[in-house]
């Protein structure tokens, strides 16, 4: 019924609710796994949780649990946290003066009494909880599903002006090797050419008997979901969809979830050493943009949506950067080699810069969300990444 709901409101574009209700559902989802990761081992730790919060600033609604934790919505939906015993905020920094006022049993509950080895599992939880609601909405999805057909790298279709087109590929041919690698499925195609936007790639087909190679140069284009990929222009005919088991569900769910952190850390990687562009990183303007376009096409493409960045931000979130989760582990990890903890002003500064970074990396994500939005062609200027999907 909800989902209907969902459908109706995108399918007869009801204004700013066909990204709203869309973008609310996905991020809720993962943010809402991720905290009660946190939640869920700091009370089997034995750590007093405060305040369980889905967003952020002022308290729209809640409850109080029977363990004495507030469970609330908060008007800025861009997040959320879990507040324990002895923090001053939602960042977990240490409330230095209800620290040292507590009471040996208070000191028990309270987080930052808690070993390092606690600590460590409580922050890693989060992280953890939402590679885990990628990997049983992957399994979920692939038992429902079923599992996409290996498809020999043949091309049964060459798309009008596009690089294969330009590169001279016809219908029938198999793709043998690219750049001397062999080739065994179109898959694995897909993967070398998403790597190689603007990079001539030798590729060696068979056509009626006989081997060629061919000269092509990926070009880029927009996905479903309005972000910018890399293709030759070559696609498959469909096929069924094999049948799997639970099982398999969850080793293939598994082996996806390994697939996308490996997409993401390459393409950090290409980022860093100035081998792409960073226009790909978006904010909540872009989460928006996909979960609206995912809502068009169907249950199953929302709950894949919610995947890709659950694991996404589970990854994201184990960065060494202080104020993530990652930069707490790093800390940890100093900690437990010192047998101490770094001085509170060490940590201090660290977590300014940590402060410094994130917010960098928000504005550059909403610098790209305005890139993407359906500028007209007089103030487009240099923001033209405009995809036609989501202006459609």
């Amino acid at each position: 019924m909800g989902f209907n709901l969902l459908q109706q409101i995108n399918t007869h574009g009801w204004g700013v609710l066909s990204y709203v209700i869309p973008f609310l559902f996905v991020l809720t989802l993962v943010v809402f796994f991720h905290e009660l990761g946190h939640f869920l081992i700091a009370r089997w730790c034995g750590v007093r949780v405060v305040t369980f919060s889905i967003g952020f600033g002022r308290e729209l609604f809640g409850f109080n649990d029977r363990h004495g934790t507030r469970w609330m919505v908060s008007a800025i939906p861009l997040g959320g946290y879990v507040k324990f015993f002895g923090d001053e905020n939602a960042a977990s920094v240490p409330d230095r003066e209800a620290i040292t006022n507590m009471t040996d049993a208070e000191r028990r509950e309270s987080f930052v009494h808690q070993k390092v080895g606690p600590r460590a599992a409580i922050v890693a939880a989060g992280p953890i909880a939402n590679f885990l609601l990628g990997i049983v909405i992957f399994a979920i999805l692939f038992t429902i599903y079923g599992k996409p057909p290996t498809a020999t790298p043949q091309v049964d279709r060459v798309d009008s002006g596009s690089a294969a087109e330009n590169a001279g590929f016809q219908p029938g041919d198999l793709v043998l090797s690219i750049n001397d690698r062999p080739i065994e499925s179109f898959a694995e195609m897909q993967r070398i050419v998403r790597a190689s936007a603007g990079k001539k790639l030798a590729i060696v087909v068979e056509r009626a008997g006989k081997q060629l190679t061919l000269t092509a140069i990926p070009t880029e284009t927009m996905d479903k979901f309005c972000y910018r990929t890399v293709a030759l222009g070559i696609g498959r005919k469909g096929a069924e969809p094999e049948p799997v088991g639970p099982g398999r569900a969850v080793a293939l769910a598994i082996q996806q979830c390994g697939l996308i952190v490996e997409a993401t850390l390459s393409y950090i990687g290409r980022v860093a050493s100035a081998q792409e562009s960073g226009d790909q990183i978006g904010g909540p303007v872009a989460i928006a943009r996909a979960s609206s376009q995912a809502a068009r096409m169907g249950l199953a493409e929302v709950l894949y949506l919610s995947a890709v960045l659950s694991i996404s931000i589970g990854l994201l979130n184990l960065f060494p950067v202080p104020l993530l989760d990652g930069g707490h582990l790093l800390f940890y990890g100093i900690e437990a080699i010192r047998r101490k903890p770094l001085s509170e002003q060490t940590q201090e500064y660290g977590f300014r810069a940590g402060l410094l970074a994130v917010l960098a990396l928000m504005l550059f994500a909403t610098y790209n969300d305005i890139c993407r939005l359906p500028w007209p062609d007089w103030a487009r200027g240099p923001l033209n990444s405009v995809c036609p999907v989501c202006v459609s």
